[in-house]
């Protein structure tokens, strides 16, 4: 009889991508209507997009210390294809770093001038975004699935987890569900605590649904 080899649940990073697409995809949109002038809105979408460049600075980087290493290590004939995605994060890495420069400067004046200037370099960042993105997703998840162990493959998880802050985590948790099928949303649900999956029912989900309308508008 043939054990059956358990594999890590790589779907996980398909929805956690699906948080980056459409954030980066609302980021230009929303920082194109604001006003000239209107700092208070500009302080808002400012701490949103800033957010997000952590967000994503910690996925990659916990991909960096903990995921590729290991695939180099073990897929040869793909070292090519795991290196690529090492120089596509440093590519991401550069353009979120131009998009956190142009915040300050916006967010203090909300002019015209910087706020053009700051949504030609989300689109830019976006454009950077959704290769690695698409890569990843079609050439790497099926090494993943292969050569990494679910506990390893936890590890990950659990690291990016360990970065976010106690009073972001049930908004966070918001944003990864928001497009997750109830399939997806089951299993995450099922990993967290009987107290924490009670905070999402009863305080978390709806106060993540006011704040997006707050953001993103009716």
């Amino acid at each position: 009889m043939t054990a059956t080899v358990e594999r890590p649940w790589v779907q996980e990073m398909v929805v956690v991508h699906r948080v980056f697409r459409r954030e980066s995809r609302w980021l230009p949109e929303l920082v194109g209507r604001v006003a000239p002038g209107d700092v208070a809105r500009a302080a808002a979408l400012a701490a949103l997009a800033l957010g997000y460049v952590k967000g994503l600075h910690d996925h990659h980087t916990s991909e960096d210390a903990l995921l590729w290493p290991k695939l180099l290590a073990r897929v040869d004939l793909d070292a090519e294809l795991v290196l690529r995605m090492e120089q596509q994060h440093e590519v991401v890495s550069q353009g979120l770093d131009l998009v956190e420069q142009l915040l300050g400067s916006w967010e203090r004046t909300a002019d015209a001038a910087s706020r053009d200037a700051l949504v030609a370099a989300l689109h830019r960042h976006r454009a950077d975004l959704l290769v690695h993105l698409d890569e990843e997703e079609t050439a790497v998840l099926p090494l993943i699935a292969e050569h990494i162990t679910p506990a390893e493959w936890a590890e990950l998880s659990e690291h990016a987890r360990a970065k976010t802050p106690r009073n972001q985590q049930l908004f966070l948790l918001g944003a990864l569900l928001e497009e997750a099928t109830p399939e997806e949303t089951a299993r995450f649900l099922s990993h967290l605590p009987v107290p924490a999956r009670l905070l999402w029912h009863l305080v978390g989900r709806r106060a993540y649904a006011k704040q997006m309308r707050a953001i993103r508008g009716a």
